[in-house]
């Protein structure tokens, strides 16, 4: 192999590892307001919603609120099944089951 390409697969391996491993080593080492981890609390779910809701509404590249979207109906029993339980797993397992019937019997 030649020495560019090390150098090159170390320089991307350095660029993808330090922005994640600086503010782990930065906050680590502070104390942070409750404010500031409350709202660090909630980036997750803002993240999943803004990858989330785009694939639930829009089919076709249009909003889709009719009874024909799947994924939009597939996600209403994922959601109960989140809110009551609590449980990824039978989140997931909700989702899944409930897609593939709605697919199945609407196909």
């Amino acid at each position: 192999m030649k020495p560019e390409m090390i150098y090159l697969i170390l320089g991307m391996s350095l660029v993808t590892q330090l922005p994640r491993l600086l503010p782990l080593v930065v906050l680590s080492r502070l104390s942070l307001p409750p404010i500031v981890i409350r709202w660090l609390k909630q980036i997750p779910v803002a993240v999943l919603s803004a990858l989330l809701f785009p694939s639930l509404l829009i089919a076709d590249g249009i909003l889709s609120l009719s009874l024909n979207n799947t994924a939009l109906l597939a996600a209403i029993p994922s959601i109960i099944v989140a809110a009551k339980t609590k449980n990824l797993f039978l989140t997931v397992l909700a989702g899944i089951a409930s897609s593939a019937l709605l697919q199945f019997f609407m196909s």
